[in-house]
Order: structure tokens, then C-alpha cells, then sequence
């Protein structure tokens, strides 16, 4: 079998604060009753595994797909991430119509002590639309300390010690293991992060699930993890940027889990680039649209939608249709 250019269908998450921009904004089909939360584009995880939908492998789990072609598919520098059986990013839509819990994510060491298997979780988010006063909770305000912290749990009077970031269209939050944050309402988000779905809640604004009662909190383990030299952050900046004709390359997010890159494209502009075994890479399309082509596929990549391009693939060109293209590019360094 000949690795090609991997489209998944989506898995559908219906979480208490989700909407319907999906449908009224990307043009989603959708279940005509109720809300998405979350759509999981790419996903290896047990919560909700993705399966192909194009060409012959078509139908088949992304965890199927690591097992039967293992490196050749995500890349000698994932070699530590085959070992655990895992794939190692997870890519989200997440559409906050509410706003999400304040929460916090346990890093690796932490999540194989206390979470069995289960990775840790680094993220970031690229904001792709934002509601007039749209805002994150990301880190703690100056003076916060784990003590006063739990007191002020203990007082239901946790807002002093959150820290709000107004947000637009196009801003991107690198979320660290470790962030106390919470997406608040009005807001639609790609969201890049390890393959993980270990969430510690903190605090859920006093609301309740969709069984009537309080969702659960994980104050302790939270506490746990809670980075409090974290304080009052700023959104995230550009790393570095690249131009050339027709193509300019911004480096977003630079981790050991993950590098992210943002690839706007003129009109008729094209990126060509090489898969040779060391890692995959994910493209996705945020705005416009993009052809894809490697060996003998095409795939037409309209916004918002994401393909896993093999570690051996080999060379593949991304180009932009008649209107300038903006593209997230995932990969590991």
C-alpha cells in the first residue's frame, strides 16, 4: 500500500456550551437538533477515533492506520510516541456559543502517573472568528498562590485571581500544560494539541450539565498542575516570519510536541514541500481554498478543512485557488 493524503470524517461533540457555527459559518453538515461543541478532525484518541475518507483506505480508524504502518506514517522523531501507541496531535473545531469551563492540563509525567496511558496536554488555538468583546482566561493575576486559590474556590469567588485577554479574528494562544484558561463564549477555534483528553475543571460557573446536575471538579489534581508563575500573559506573537513570492510563512508554535506555522498563499501562490520520513504534517485551510497534490492525489481543501499528509509521502505542492489562502501547517521538529 502506497501512503497518500488522508482525509478523516469528523466526530462530533455535543458539550454543553457548543453552537452551530459549524453549519451557519463553515457550511458543516450537522444534526438538525441541538448544538456541536466540538468537531475532532484528526483524531488517534479512544474518545473519539476518526476514520478515513478518501481513496483505499477509506473507512479505516487513524489508530488502525498507526498500528499497521507505524513510523511510515508519523515519523522516526514520533518514534517515542509509536511506543506508547499513540498518534500524536489530535486536531479540534471547538464553537464556545458558552463559555467553557476554567480548566487546566496535566503535562506528560503527571498524566502517565495518575491518567494510566494517557498523554498530557499542550495545545493552541487559532482564532477563527470572534464575536465583538470576545475574550480567553489564560494564566492567573499577579499575587495569585495555591493557597488563596482554594480559598477563594472554597468562596466561590475565584474571578480576582482569573486573568481575561481580549481576543479577534486571527489571534493565536499557545496553551502550555500547566495553563490554567477557558474559552469563553462567542468564539469559533482550530484547535492543535496532543492526543490527550485529560481536562482537571476547576470551576464551571455554578451551571449545570445535560443530566441536571453539576458537572464534575478535579480541584486537587488540578492544583496539582496549576502553573501560578503563569501571570497575567499576553496573546501570542509570531516566532518568525518567512517571504517569498507569492508565499509568506509565519512560525506560530514552537514545542516538543508540535510546530505550527501559518501559510498564506497570493492568488494562483504555491508551497512545495517534502515528506522523507521524518515526521507528518497536517495542513489545514482557514480561509479560501487549496489544492493539494502529492504522487497521484488531488484534494481540494476548502476552509475549514484539514488532511494528514504521511511522514513517507514524498513531495507534495499546495496551491491556492483565485483568491489569497491562509493554511495552518502541524508538524514535529
Amino acid at each position: 500500500m502506497t501512503l497518500y493524503p488522508l482525509i478523516f470524517e469528523p466526530v462530533l461533540k455535543d458539550y454543553i456550551w457548543g453552537g452551530r457555527n459549524l453549519e451557519s459559518r463553515l457550511g458543516r453538515h450537522i444534526p438538525a437538533d441541538g448544538t456541536i461543541a466540538e468537531s475532532w478532525e484528526i483524531s488517534g484518541h479512544a474518545d473519539g477515533t476518526t476514520t478515513v475518507q478518501n481513496g483505499p483506505l477509506a473507512g479505516q480508524p487513524l489508530t488502525d492506520l498507526l498500528e499497521r504502518f507505524g513510523l511510515d506514517l508519523i515519523g522516526r522523531r514520533s518514534q517515542w510516541a509509536l511506543d506508547r501507541g499513540k498518534f500524536p496531535l489530535l486536531i479540534k473545531i471547538l464553537d464556545a456559543n458558552r463559555p467553557l469551563s476554567v480548566q487546566v492540563h496535566p503535562d506528560d509525567q503527571y498524566a502517565l502517573k495518575h491518567e494510566g496511558n494517557e498523554l498530557g496536554k499542550t495545545e493552541m488555538w487559532v482564532i477563527l472568528h470572534a464575536e465583538p468583546g470576545a475574550e480567553v482566561i489564560l494564566g492567573v493575576s499577579e499575587g495569585s498562590n495555591p493557597a488563596d486559590f482554594r480559598q477563594a474556590l472554597t468562596d466561590g469567588h475565584l474571578e480576582p485571581h482569573l486573568h481575561r485577554i481580549p481576543v479577534k479574528t486571527g489571534d493565536h494562544i499557545n496553551v502550555p500544560a500547566g495553563s490554567l484558561h477557558a474559552i469563553m463564549d462567542g468564539l469559533l477555534i482550530a484547535e492543535i494539541q496532543q492526543n490527550s483528553n485529560t481536562t482537571y475543571r476547576v470551576y464551571d460557573w455554578n451551571r449545570l450539565g445535560a443530566d441536571g446536575q453539576p458537572r464534575p471538579l478535579h480541584i486537587d489534581k488540578a492544583l496539582n498542575v496549576i502553573n501560578f508563575e503563569q501571570v497575567e500573559p499576553a496573546v501570542s506573537g509570531v516566532i518568525e516570519t518567512t517571504l517569498d513570492e507569492g508565499l509568506k510563512i509565519e512560525r506560530l508554535n514552537q514545542n516538543r510536541y508540535f510546530t505550527v506555522e501559518r501559510v498564506s498563499l497570493s492568488p494562483g501562490g504555491s508551497f512545495h514541500g517534502r515528506c522523507e520520513g521524518e515526521t507528518f504534517e497536517i495542513w489545514g485551510v482557514i480561509e479560501g481554498d487549496a489544492m493539494l497534490q502529492a504522487q497521484e492525489s488531488k484534494i481540494e481543501l476548502p476552509a475549514v478543512r484539514f488532511t494528514l499528509l504521511p511522514a513517507v509521502l514524498g513531495d507534495f505542492t499546495v496551491s491556492a485557488g483565485d483568491q489569497e489562502t491562509i493554511l495552518l501547517r502541524a508538524f514535529v521538529e
